[in-house]
């Protein structure tokens, strides 16, 4: 089974390598001995982030997530960087490329599946919902000091 890589790690931040997207096949999330989930992997905690979590997935052709599911309180954004497929909201069902982005509030039910030739390849995004305020908008500071590679 593949492993996340550590890059690098300071005060300030984290950087792994989860690999080619190719080789996200090569994962395996286990929520159980009876639960197993190929090509899945979850990234928040190996990075330390503090406010989200993210998970990196791939579905074959003619795969699909197999249930439907919500969350309490969090909100997903799902984006797709290869293969086709079709996403469901609330059994609103619909299609999902590269390109595709597809947000979910914390009660719909969701699931996706492959119904293409290719690999479909999917990055979902987890934070809590109804957070992000206009303040939040304007949170980042552009410093004057020069980049020094």
């Amino acid at each position: 089974m593949k492993q996340i890589k550590e890059i690098a790690e300071a005060t300030n931040f984290k950087a792994i390598n989860i690999g080619k997207m190719s080789e996200l096949n090569e994962y395996v999330l286990e929520f159980s001995p009876e639960v197993k989930i190929p090509g899945k992997i979850f990234g928040g905690t190996a990075v330390g982030a503090t406010g989200g979590e993210f998970s990196m997935q791939v579905f074959q052709p003619g795969t699909e997530t197999g249930f439907l599911h919500t969350h309490k309180q969090h909100e997903e954004l799902y984006f797709f960087f290869g293969g086709k497929g079709e996403f469901q909201v609330d059994g609103q069902v619909f299609p999902v490329e590269e390109g595709s982005v597809v947000r979910v509030a914390p009660d719909g039910k969701r699931s996706v599946r492959n119904n293409g030739s290719e690999p479909l390849i999917m990055l979902c995004v987890q934070y809590r919902g109804n957070t992000f305020t206009a303040e939040d908008a304007s949170d980042g500071d552009i410093l004057s000091e020069p980049v020094k590679w």
